[in-house]
């Protein structure tokens, strides 16, 4: 096996191979000129093709057992269909911001870019495409990727900030969306473009990273929450809705008020992650990974309302296993009805919950159990069904929050505390 006194014997424009037991196929240590050694990793593609991938420079960090390791995760991509050499051929041949977003995004669906170590989610994809089409390409899609400097990105923020890029685009048969701008569109896609440049950095296009010391727009992050009249618009228009809506969406409306979750978590929840029994449920994927919930009374009498079409709890009514794409247009259909204001948006369904927790008096770590913040995944991750302070909390925020919009329900099971000893 290659070990540091082979990597010292190797000669100018020789190659070591790995070999004997443990050995990974095709790893070696090549040395071309000088006194520089470089970790290599020779496979075939799918098709045949036979590719080179440099692993790294010999020296901190890389030791033979660090890019031995390397080397069988790289030949673990290349078995499932994978070619990292080839896509960073690919991506040194993008001589435009265009071109380096397009690699950059094939990469990330492709895993190889990651955030927190993970692969980034379809949903934050789809985030992604909509900013590099809508904003980023209109702007500076044609420039060549090293001719790019810091005043450009400067005129970038300033002109996406400034609305430049705003328009309607028709997203589907019938369906449009506005594209707007802003202090805070524009620092968030100039976050993404800095992450797009430090890809090109890695495959060797340029450098540096021009997006690296522009500074920002500091923007107020919504605190919006739903007023006492607001909940009340809100019930009555839910419980008026035309016989035309689709009622699981209007199930789904009334379930994110009662349980403060995110939208993409709702649309994305499978019976199978459901106990009503226990009244949790475990969800294996959201924005800060696997996540454990209390579901309230109210929260468990809305999913056994609902009909099982098949595995989504909230599926499409084009089919039953297709996510229910058409929710945002329900819900903008049910809040003017209410005669809601433009910024009362199904997030801000999970900030009033929160809030009305807050005003109970729960705790800050409690609050985060409730909705699946950050905070209280540390718990959440070793249990597996919510205790009864969980859902005692669940039950309290959600019925105060349906008592607001004119469907509250009767008073539910008193749960004594462990240690009282059953007496009130």
């Amino acid at each position: 096996m290659l070990t540091l006194k082979t990597i010292a014997a190797i000669q100018p424009g020789s190659t070591a191979w790995d070999d004997g037991k443990g050995a990974v196929p095709g790893f070696g240590a090549r040395r071309q000129k000088g006194e520089a050694v470089s970790y290599v990793l020779k496979y075939r593609t799918g098709d045949g093709r036979q590719r080179w991938q440099t692993i790294g420079r010999h020296g901190a960090p890389w030791t033979p057992d660090m890019a031995r390791a390397e080397a069988r995760r790289i030949l673990a991509e290349v078995a499932k269909g994978s070619d990292p050499a080839g896509e960073k051929q690919e991506a040194r041949k993008a001589e435009t911001v265009a071109e380096l977003c397009d690699a950059y995004i094939a990469a990330a669906e492709a895993g190889r870019v990651l955030t927190r170590r993970k692969k980034k989610k379809e949903s934050t994809l789809t985030t992604d495409r909509g900013r590099v089409e809508r904003h980023i390409k209109p702007l500076l899609g044609r420039l060549k990727v090293r001719a790019v400097n810091r005043n450009d990105i400067e005129r970038f923020r300033d002109a996406v900030t400034q609305g430049a890029t705003a328009i309607r685009v028709k997203t589907g048969r019938h369906g449009f969306a506005r594209v707007t701008g802003g202090a805070g569109t524009a620092t968030r896609t100039l976050a993404l473009l800095g992450v797009i440049f430090t890809f090109g950095v890695r495959q060797g296009l340029r450098t540096d990273n021009p997006v690296h010391g522009v500074e920002t727009h500091g923007y107020n992050k919504r605190e919006r929450r739903l007023s006492a009249e607001e909940y009340a618009a809100l019930g009555e228009a839910l419980r008026s809705a035309p016989d035309t809506a689709w009622p699981i969406a209007i199930h789904a409306a009334r379930f994110l008020a009662v349980t403060g979750w995110r939208r993409g978590e709702m649309l994305g929840l499978r019976w199978s992650e459901v106990d009503l029994v226990t009244r949790t449920a475990r969800l294996s994927d959201t924005k800060t990974g696997a996540s454990m919930r209390p579901l309230s009374h109210a929260a468990c009498d809305i999913l056994r309302d609902l009909p099982r079409l098949g595995n989504l709890v909230f599926p499409s009514s084009a089919g039953t296993d297709k996510p229910m794409a058409g929710f945002h247009k329900v819900w903008l259909r049910v809040a003017a009805k209410a005669g809601l204001p433009g910024d009362v948006t199904p997030h801000v369904l999970r900030h009033s919950f929160a809030s009305i927790a807050a005003d109970l008096e729960y705790s800050e770590l409690t609050i985060a159990a409730l909705i699946g913040h950050r905070k209280g995944s540390v718990t959440s991750r070793y249990t597996h069904h919510a205790d009864a302070v969980l859902l005692a909390a669940a039950d309290a925020v959600a019925n105060r929050t349906t008592e607001l919009m004119g469907d509250a329900r009767p008073a539910g099971v008193v749960i004594p505390l462990r240690g009282s000893g059953g007496n009130a």
